[in-house]
């Protein structure tokens, strides 16, 4: 009776089992304490644009003439966007990188937000003030510190995915105004708002993210980006900005301001 038992449970112990290992591979916090998210392939549409034209009444209301030629220009303005297939899997920090993790990393901190100029302890809080080149000599020496990994700044189209969490449509402004740090005198600790459908945090506002790839002097990303240029692409806006380009689909050039641009980390599955 018993060995009937222990044979009818061992295939439900065995799926709880496994399912704990594929849940635990979804994570991964590597030696310097960062939190990865694996995030699988998929598709989505890129560079989208449908403007309209509201037609507010009563004594606010413009000539007939003047919605007409709004309504011309939003239709020569439409852009039905193209679709990006992300075809390979791939880890994606939970936050920014932070303050600690830089010092552990880089052994100096260039955060303009620290010290007397915020109340409280900034380890937490991303690390900021970073140019592109700083991003890529964090990446070079984390590969050298936990070489087990392969570790680099995320494409724009990995930024982006991420950040969209299988959301097809623009993000409304409500959820902005409920995960983004913004309209703030400096950066906050990571973690603070809500996460997107992923479990990522902080990838609206805080402080501008930078991409791998060169920017390419127009308002939204092309299909394949160019291979050289002037800047490299920031996502995500920072805690100076609003809900107007606290979205995802915002594709920005970095220098900007500098003091509130920080990075997040790709770390390769495979």
């Amino acid at each position: 009776m018993i060995n009937k038992m222990i044979g009818k449970l061992l295939p439900v112990f065995l799926l709880v089992f496994l399912s704990g290992i594929v849940s635990a591979q979804d994570t991964y916090t590597n030696s310097i304490g960062m939190e990865f998210v694996l995030i699988k392939p998929g598709s989505m549409t890129v560079g989208k644009f449908e403007p309209t034209v509201g037609k507010p009444g009563g004594r606010s209301a413009l000539p007939a003439s003047a919605y007409e030629l709004a309504e011309k220009m939003a239709k020569e303005a439409y852009m039905s966007g193209f679709k990006v297939t992300i075809d390979q899997p791939y880890y994606i920090g939970k936050f920014e990188v932070t303050q600690e993790q830089w010092i552990k990393v880089m052994g100096n901190n260039p955060s303009i937000f620290q010290g007397d100029k915020v109340a409280e302890s900034t380890d937490n809080h991303p690390v900021d003030n970073i140019s592109w080149k700083d991003a890529q000599a964090f990446v070079k020496k984390l590969n050298k510190l936990d070489k087990a990994h392969k570790y680099r700044i995320p494409t724009e189209f990995e930024w982006e995915y991420a950040a969209r969490a299988g959301a097809v449509d623009d993000i409304p402004w409500t959820e902005i105004r409920a995960s983004a740090v913004l309209g703030g005198v400096n950066p906050i600790a990571v973690g603070q708002k809500k996460p997107n459908a992923w479990g990522l945090y902080d990838m609206l506002g805080n402080v501008w993210e930078w991409t791998q790839d060169y920017y390419n002097e127009r308002i939204f990303a092309d299909p394949v980006p160019p291979k050289s240029g002037k800047e490299h692409v920031l996502k995500g806006a920072s805690f100076v900005g609003d809900v107007k380009n606290a979205t995802y689909m915002t594709h920005a050039a970095g220098r900007g301001n500098g003091y509130d641009i920080g990075l997040r980390i790709v770390m390769e599955s495979n």
